[in-house]
């Protein structure tokens, strides 16, 4: 259960990096307030997987995830450059944060 909650907490740390971006420095009020949502949630799941994880592989893969997701999501919907060595490096983070996730150990 808490690695689902890192999992999530991952899912929204990539809604919370996109807001940040629509938000074009905190002057749209909508993307805004998404992105506090999002960090606001992300965070919040976080804590709570902390209490059964170690806080390395969790934390890795929390940002493994959001990094992956923003990255891919930026490639798909904001026109950010594909390339094939951004692609090969994104199959690395994920690859590592499987890795990670499989390595994990519960208190």
């Amino acid at each position: 259960m808490a690695w689902l909650l890192v999992i999530v907490a991952g899912i929204l740390e990539t809604g919370f990096a996109v807001c940040l971006k629509l938000s074009h420095g905190f002057t749209r009020l909508w993307p805004t307030f998404a992105f506090a949502t999002f960090a606001l949630g992300s965070f919040g799941l976080l804590t709570l997987s902390l209490k059964k994880l170690d806080v390395g592989p969790a934390y890795a893969v929390w940002t493994g995830i959001g990094a992956a997701g923003t990255a891919i999501y930026g490639m798909v919907f904001l026109g950010d450059l594909v390339s094939t060595l951004k692609i090969v490096s994104i199959s690395l983070v994920i690859v590592g944060v499987i890795g990670l996730q499989l390595s994990g150990s519960t208190h």
